[in-house]
């Protein structure tokens, strides 16, 4: 591991190791076009993603013609902001009008929507590159099924890459993209953002437009970007947040400047922290990583306040009844119609959601409204919630998917405790890279704050990456290529 550091003397083959807004800033002074830049991540793509299976396709030529016309652009003094001419990707439950979307399914890996999802409009609107879609699990749910690629952690590739929104969190991490979508149903931004030691946003419920974006379960799903730092995911965010016509759950509060919040001061703001859950039950790797956050949050002039959050024990059953009737309805007409077409894991969920009674999931639906309550009163004067990913190291892919039962997949389920509240809520949680354990893989953490307060965790985030080096540090590649 490499914390990477910027020089004078940066050649091309270096860019893809340069964060978003560094690139952004390389191609605003014209050190570098969006031409140099693109060929560079596609040159890079080229070296290890035969190893790493990121991307489920690839639209390299497109890409280079949209890079040139950003070159152009640029040479004659337009500016459409801070992503003009940086090369990005999309998680592949987002519809693009270039290539299919397949959400995982490899009965779907034909699927040619014709359209493009809202953030795929609203990306392309500020100038951005898209180098292709990328490899996620079985319709955004736990498991890869077996027909299609997996991708693999570039900082050990026997560890997770995290699900379900895999092939963005490693092709962020490899330098395959300066950013990505990704979505979240109950940690699908968080758990790879955490695995590959990268930066993600998983925004309030409707900030972004789920409009073209495959569904897993419609009143727990949030798209976001996964980035680098802090201040790539803000300016992914500006660009992508905000009400959609073509989504009438998406939010109508105006959208702050994201990018600029992130430079804001953090002294006097109130970090809630449940010591006894989150530290002292914790792996002792993850309680270094908690603490030594909560160091430096307290060196910044933050306030940490002792609470209690709640973590009910049925918590991951609720969240399974919720997430499978949910399921079974987004996939109405396909299952169980074409259930050989499934993967083991995805198929358990969906009889499972089937067999649902109405009672049940009445009952579990009037939980969710009873426990968002309880952690609106457990956050009310806080600014932000600090809570690990998980409360033990990132498992290997060995024993990440135990065998399902009845809907659950128990290991994933244990790793839901700290995920699922801000689904079920609906609150932002912003996932950071926070140290390393004894493998050498990233151990990240999140902040998790009150509604439509983006702007306030991406000032938090920003705050920890400017006197923290854990955002720049790199995976050696050399294995892969």
């Amino acid at each position: 591991m490499n914390a990477r550091t910027q020089s004078a003397t940066l050649s091309t083959r270096d860019i893809p190791d340069l964060s978003l807004m560094e690139v952004s800033a390389l191609v605003a002074s014209r050190q570098a076009t969006p031409l140099d830049v693109t060929q560079a991540v596609l040159a890079r793509v080229s070296e290890v993603d035969g190893a790493l299976t990121a991307y489920i396709t690839l639209t390299a030529e497109r890409a280079l013609e949209q890079a040139e016309i950003a070159t152009r652009e640029r040479a004659a003094g337009l500016d459409r902001g801070p992503l003009h001419g940086i090369p990005v990707a999309f998680k592949d439950l987002c519809e693009t009008d270039f290539a299919p979307t397949s959400a995982g399914l490899a009965l779907l890996r034909d699927n040619a929507t014709g359209r493009n999802a809202t953030v795929t409009a609203r990306l392309e609107q500020a100038g951005c590159i898209t180098i292709g879609k990328l490899g996620m699990t079985e319709g955004a749910y736990s498991g890869h099924n077996d027909q299609m690629p997996v991708p693999k952690n570039p900082w050990n590739p026997a560890c997770w890459a995290g699900s379900s929104s895999s092939g963005s969190g490693v092709s962020v991490a490899a330098g395959m993209a300066f950013g990505a979508t990704g979505s979240d149903t109950g940690g699908s931004i968080r758990f790879p953002s955490g695995c590959n030691g990268i930066t993600g946003m998983k925004g309030t419920w409707g900030r972004v437009s789920r409009h073209g974006v495959f569904a897993l379960a419609d009143s727990l799903d949030h798209v976001g970007p996964m980035a680098r730092a802090a201040t790539d995911c803000a300016a992914i965010m500006t660009a992508i947040a905000g009400p959609d016509v073509n989504d009438p759950t998406a939010l109508m509060a105006p959208v702050p400047d994201y990018l600029a919040a992130c430079s804001g001061p953090i002294r006097g703001m109130r970090i809630g922290l449940d010591r006894a859950a989150v530290i002292d039950a914790a792996a002792p790797e993850t309680a270094a990583v908690i603490t030594e956050a909560v160091a430096v949050y307290e060196s910044l002039g933050a306030e940490i306040v002792p609470m209690s959050f709640p973590f009910p024990a049925d918590a991951v059953d609720q969240w399974t009844v919720l997430c499978a009737v949910e399921v079974a309805l987004a996939h109405q007409g396909r299952f169980p119609e074409q259930r050989d077409g499934y993967g083991p894991h995805l198929t358990e969920l969906l009889d499972y959601g089937l067999g649902l009674t109405a009672r049940e999931v009445g009952a579990a639906m009037q939980w969710r409204l009873v426990y968002n309550g309880s952690v609106a009163r457990a956050m009310h004067g806080l600014d932000a919630v600090l809570l690990p990913i998980t409360g033990g190291p990132m498992p290997e892919l060995d024993n990440i998917y135990g065998a399902p039962s009845a809907g659950k997949n128990e290991n994933l389920g244990d790793m839901l405790k700290f995920t699922a509240p801000a689904d079920f809520t609906g609150c932002p949680s912003l996932t950071l890279p926070g140290g390393f354990d004894s493998r050498g893989a990233p151990i990240g953490f999140q902040l998790m704050g009150p509604a439509l307060t983006e702007d306030k965790l991406f000032k938090l985030g920003a705050g920890f990456q400017r006197v923290t080096d854990f955002h720049t540090r790199r995976p050696d590649l050399t294995p892969f290529r």
